[in-house]
């Protein structure tokens, strides 16, 4: 498997592909001549069989939804045949066995190709109880039954347009995004190195698992797949393998439009050995090519297949409308045609059934009833380990996880939230050891790091072992972010930390986290204008409005070191909710409790803080800084005898989530004169604060000068709260056009243009 063979010139592989649309012998294309003499004529017949099925109901799914991509099922369903029949560790009957191989679909737009081979391996769907369902039970049922099929893109199937972790069994990720199912696949197999490295012993394996991502041009060409690539090969992960289909076609047409990089050598820069299989119908050569990954012990491996889109379709076979559009009725018979296939819908013949589940169950069965020996002598011999594994797996916490965590004294000097959540950080992680993580190359800016923990590192390095806890991504926070994921999908409680201006960087793994419901921990400082004078390049203005608005995600701002621990302690009993953290860079007062409400407040997502009057006239909220800011404003208000309320609200979604009963006691309906005080956009607050209330934060981008003179300069002064204070209770609130001639008057601020 050459790693220097030229990529198949167009011309060339137009006359390859034309093979298909004559009467030729399939068994001399599936497999190669050299070959012919080893194999079993019948057993590739058989094997033939099954890969025909998995490419007519890829087509008839797509025809009959009229939506979808039949072209790379088509070409790659030999390869996934090869991969699910011949090698993975998998057992059909319990799609979440610790020990399984996981396979993610990265091109997440053939899912058809997975749909298909988790109905023809007929792998059990999971009941309630999060429990396979086994054969005679009240609950039995397929994963993906013929009918899910037959319904594919429907509402309420279980066969979206791209494959959803949660919504089907056997599905190990969400992917669609390109690029996200590689890096996702990254943080997989680094929970393998770690779980393996923690928990086996001696005579114990318990973890051996290999993780293998099926990868289209598109992932290959994102630069999530770059990061997270230069990373797995940084970490020495032999157990990863990414199969690339090399198809060169993408929506618009050739790969050579837009591409001309040879990638095969970037990936042996990136550490990774490298293998070809010249045609993806080679079922031998491609079972050749994983053994050969399965022998690999220092790099993840690159298996490039050249395949031809919608292979066998007469006139779509290598063009780019087969890649996103039905083929069409006439097309889809002439192709069965050409695969000797009966011209008829959603068959399925039971031979193809009892064949392919045949070979996993003559592979894995044995394997899976010595796992199982092995896991009850494991569980007598080392009671403590396999407790901690049963956490792990059922996402529970130990008895007294929360012992280490300490109550901060008040401070009027106080400290930090990015080093109040250091703190916090490591009383959590001392009761909860699974909880890992790392940062884009700002440990010491972050502070996300374990005290006393190992670095995840691989162990030839000498630099740290795979059982480390503190990971080192790089300067890498997308992939960081779609490892998190991966690590997350593993059942472990990862964080990923970085200054909170790139967290843009990471929009797309922190909304895909939301929508698996996997509970990964974002963590970001430097969260304001206060960062100072790195200015505006490193000043977040918007992004809090950015992650407020993700569905599902948990997004916190904690005003001082006692709302921060409480944070990571509800945090950290989370099991199907993502959480971001917003830190400050500068030091915010440590309240005292005993004149201000309880930090327990958070947990209810915001909480009256401190009232002059339980009959409010006008509510003061606020976060993170601004809280000890308001409550200056508060307390000047009160001795001017105004009835004053202030709000913390850390968390808006918790605090959406109460009842009406509670929400209305904290906000009473028929106080309308509201102010909100934030150093971000006002946008999340509207809800609040209503069409009579005015917000005290950014307008425009900030600026580079000391923080003391960026708050005087942009309204972050108790005089300028209390002024907005009485305008809202005069309902003379700051009309739109104000803000308006601020942003007009910023952009004038340069004479240059």
């Amino acid at each position: 498997f050459s790693s220097d063979r030229p990529r198949v010139g167009r011309a060339q592989r137009f006359h390859i592909g034309a093979m298909a649309h004559q009467n030729v012998d399939l068994d001399l294309l599936f497999h190669s001549s050299k070959d012919m003499k080893f194999f079993d004529k019948s057993q590739a017949k058989a094997d033939d069989q099954v890969v025909n099925c998995l490419r007519c109901l890829a087509m008839d799914a797509v025809q009959q939804a009229n939506s979808g991509h039949p072209g790379t099922p088509m070409a790659m369903a030999p390869v996934a045949y090869a991969l699910w029949a011949r090698v993975m560790r998998y057992d059909r009957n319990d799609p979440n066995w610790m020990n399984r191989d996981r396979f993610v679909l990265s091109m997440g737009h053939a899912s058809m190709l997975l749909y298909g081979l988790l109905h023809l391996a007929g792998v059990k769907d999971i009941g309630p109880d999060g429990e396979p369902c086994r054969v005679g039970g009240s609950n039995c049922g397929l994963a993906v039954p013929l009918q899910a099929i037959k319904d594919f893109r429907q509402h309420g199937s279980s066969t979206p347009g791209h494959p959803e972790y949660r919504c089907t069994a056997g599905i190990e990720t969400t992917t669609g995004p390109l690029g996200q199912g590689v890096a996702n696949s990254v943080g997989m197999a680094m929970a393998a190195k770690w779980y393996a490295d923690k928990f086996n012993k001696p005579g114990f394996e318990l973890f051996t698992y290999d993780v293998y991502a099926m990868a289209s041009d598109g992932d290959l060409q994102e630069g999530v797949s770059a990061e997270s690539a230069s990373l797995a090969g940084h970490l020495k992960l032999d157990n990863l393998c990414w199969i690339w289909d090399n198809n060169q076609i993408t929506i618009e047409g050739n790969t050579a439009w837009a591409i001309s990089e040879d990638i095969p050598t970037r990936f042996l820069a990136y550490g990774w050995n490298v293998l070809r299989v010249g045609d993806a119908n080679d079922v031998e050569a491609l079972h050749r090519a994983i053994t050969v990954f399965k022998r690999e012990k220092q790099r993840p491996t690159l298996i490039v297949v050249d395949s031809h889109i919608a292979w066998g379709a007469p006139t779509k076979q290598d063009h780019f409308h087969a890649h996103g559009s039905p083929l069409g009725e006439q097309e889809i018979a002439a192709t069965k045609k050409i695969y000797g296939w009966p011209d008829e819908k959603f068959l399925v013949p039971q031979g193809v059934l009892d064949h392919f589940q045949g070979q996993l169950d003559r592979r894995n069965e044995p394997k899976r009833k010595e796992w199982d020996a092995l896991f009850e002598r494991y569980k007598s011999q080392y009671p403590k380990e396999a407790a901690e594994l049963a956490h792990i797996m059922n996402r529970t916490l130990p008895k007294d996880w929360d012992a280490a965590c300490k109550e901060f004294p008040a401070d009027p000097k106080g400290m930090a939230t990015r080093q109040s959540s250091a703190k916090a950080l490591n009383m959590v992680g001392k009761g909860v050891p699974w909880l890992i993580g790392g940062s884009g190359d700002l440990g010491p800016s972050c502070l996300a790091v374990l005290d006393g923990a190992d670095d995840f590192m691989a162990p030839s390095t000498g630099w740290g072992t795979y059982s480390g806890r503190n990971m080192h991504f790089g300067i890498r926070e997308h992939a960081m972010g779609s490892i998190c994921n991966g690590l997350a999908l593993s059942k472990l409680r990862p964080f990923g930390s970085t200054f909170f201006v790139f967290s843009d960087y990471m929009k797309p793994p922190i909304r895909l986290s939301a929508i698996m419901e996997v509970p990964c921990i974002w963590i970001f400082t430097h969260d304001s204008i206060g960062v100072g004078e790195d200015g505006p390049t490193h000043q977040p203005v918007e992004q809090l409005t950015s992650l407020r608005s993700t569905p599902g995600l948990l997004t916190f701002r904690p005003c001082d070191a006692n709302e921060t621990l409480e944070m990571w302690k509800f945090i950290a009993q989370l099991t199907g909710e993502p959480a971001a953290i917003v830190l400050t860079r500068q030091a915010v007062p440590t309240l005292d409790r005993k004149k201000y409400a309880p930090a327990s407040g958070l947990l209810k997502g915001a909480y009256i803080l401190a009232e002059s009057n339980p009959q409010p006239e006008v509510i003061l909220m606020a976060t993170g800084s601004e809280v000890a800011l308001m409550l200056e404003a508060h307390e000047q208000l009160a001795q001017e005898g105004v009835k004053v309320r202030s709000v913390s609200m850390p968390c808006m979604e918790l605090f959406k989530a109460q009842s009406l009963e509670y929400i209305r006691s904290v906000l009473p309906d028929n106080v309308r004169a509201r102010v909100s005080i934030e150093a971000a956009t006002q946008e999340p607050w509207g809800q609040f604060i209503g069409l009579d209330g005015e917000h005290v934060g950014m307008i425009t981008f900030g600026a580079s000068a000391p923080v003391k003179r960026l708050h005087q300069e942009l309204g972050f002064t108790s005089a300028e709260v209390r002024a907005a204070a009485k305008r809202v209770m005069a309902k003379q609130a700051r009309a739109y056009d104000s803000y308006a001639d601020v942003q007009r008057a910023w952009k004038k601020r340069k004479s240059f243009s």
